[in-house]
């Protein structure tokens, strides 16, 4: 491992605990915000992220989808208010979420940047869902940045990305064989996301879906 190695979230620079997936590439643990992130080396390209992201059944036709998807917006249902205008990030090929929120009577841009890459930089959101994309970020200190910029103050941000548990059972957890998940948090990693982007937890299931309110 070389020194120029920082830790993708706080910068934190080595050491770092080496991990080994079920893949067999190598994984970094910072023990400053416990965030698990892949070696440089095994990110995947652009060419074969599409052709991954392609292959999913996540469009709103896809009831278990639809079924799983709710696990974030129910939570975040009870802190929006009518007249919120919101923002899917990661929204991939097939926007589900926007749809979902339609029918409660919020309106919803969506922003990929394989699919819909357009993004008004200035434009300011009450809500950002962020669903099953935050395991894909190979800079999550440059995501959370924009994500903060893109919130007004005291806007919500609703992650979905299943938490990591025990680093002794890292090496056989199924979430880390997609090859295009290379960024893994920890209920300490939220906590440390607060402290440095200026936000505070609202709800989290400590498993999968958490809610940061911008201070």
């Amino acid at each position: 491992m070389t020194q120029t190695i920082v830790c993708p979230l706080c910068e934190q620079p080595p050491p770092f605990r080496e991990l080994e997936g079920p893949d067999g590439k190598d994984y970094y643990l910072c023990s400053t915000c416990y965030l698990i992130f892949a070696d440089r080396r095994w990110l995947p390209s652009k060419e074969e992220e599409v052709k991954h992201y392609l292959n999913h059944e996540n469009g709103i036709q896809h009831q278990g989808y639809i079924d799983f998807l709710n696990k974030a917006v129910h939570p975040a249902l009870p802190y929006l208010r009518p007249g919120m205008q919101g923002l899917d990030y990661g929204c991939g090929s097939a926007p589900a979420i926007s749809l979902l929120l339609k029918k409660e009577g919020y309106t919803l841009d969506n922003y990929d940047p394989f699919f819909f890459p357009e993004l008004d930089a200035q434009k300011k959101y009450d809500f950002i869902f962020s669903t099953e994309s935050f395991e894909h970020f190979f800079n999550p200190k440059q995501d959370l940045q924009r994500l903060s910029m893109l919130l007004n103050k005291e806007g919500l941000l609703v992650i979905m990305t299943e938490q990591w548990k025990k680093e002794e059972t890292f090496a056989h957890w199924y979430y880390v064989r997609d090859p295009t998940h290379v960024s893994f948090y920890h209920q300490h990693t939220f906590r440390k996301i607060c402290s440095q982007f200026n936000f505070v937890i609202l709800f989290t299931d400590n498993n999968r879906v958490t809610i940061l309110r911008k201070k």
